[in-house]
């Protein structure tokens, strides 16, 4: 008779605070399945670890990190996807249930996802379950006490890497913009912001929930700075230009 496979758990922890770790996620950290984590590169301490470690939870003997290398290579990416997947399926091929452990929310621009589909395609037969958690951005509107949308309001949620072009076409159509990961793109995104005068009504925020946790509110000033990786910014129109993009919107209707 053949051995059952585990079940593969995808673990959201929050952006940063142990505090936002829900309950469930708790459980399955506790169950006594076998932990696999995330890092950019062989040896280096993982930001999800660490979360779980600031809750007051030992990491097990036997913890697995899976190396998922911060590049633009494809053929580097693809194997370094290869070889996580062939290590969580042969993890779950023991019979022993695996949670994988994910900052923020395993939905949302999650490594998960990904491995979830490849692990799917080499073992059919397995079962997959997903633990909602708290996204960064949801963290960082509550740490900055702002709305991230109010009733009748759109949102948009995007990674910064799609470009100043792709932003400055959703501002025109969203009240609150969420920009995730804006490193690369800091200065083209400042300049944009001023441009279009948003400047005043955007945030930064760094490493939410975490204990070096940064938020700027003078945007311009990180203009040339360097930021951390996990990083993204809030941008709402001001309430006279959603105004006159709704009065603008129904006298076209009207037309």
């Amino acid at each position: 008779m053949t051995k059952p496979y585990g079940k593969l758990v995808g673990v959201s922890l929050g952006p940063g605070d142990p505090g936002l770790i829900t309950r469930r996620a708790w459980d399955a950290l506790c169950s006594g399945a076998r932990w696999i984590y995330p890092v950019s590169r062989a040896g280096e301490k993982s930001y999800a670890l660490s979360i779980v470690e600031r809750a007051g939870l030992s990491v097990p003997a036997g913890a697995v990190e899976l190396v998922f290398p911060m590049t633009r290579d494809a053929l580097a990416l693809d194997e370094a996807w290869m070889l996580a997947a062939g290590r969580t399926a042969a993890l779950l091929a023991e019979g022993t249930d695996v949670v994988f452990l994910v900052e923020g929310d395993a939905s949302t621009f999650a490594t998960f996802g990904h491995l979830a589909r490849v692990v799917r395609e080499r073992l059919p037969d397995v079962n997959v379950e997903t633990i909602p958690g708290v996204s960064s951005f949801a963290a960082a509107a509550a740490a900055t006490g702002r709305t991230l949308a109010e009733e009748g309001e759109t949102l948009a949620v995007i990674p910064a890497a799609y470009g100043v072009g792709a932003i400055d076409h959703l501002l025109d159509g969203f009240d609150t913009l969420v920009l995730l990961k804006v490193k690369p793109m800091l200065d083209e995104i400042i300049d944009l912001l001023e441009r279009r005068g948003l400047l005043a009504d955007s945030c930064f925020i760094e490493k939410v929930g975490a204990p070096d946790e940064r938020v700027v509110h003078d945007v311009a000033s990180l203009r040339g700075k360097a930021v951390n990786y996990l990083s993204l910014m809030l941008v709402r129109r001001a309430e006279h230009q959603r105004n006159e993009d709704r009065r603008a919107g129904s006298a076209r209707k009207e037309r």
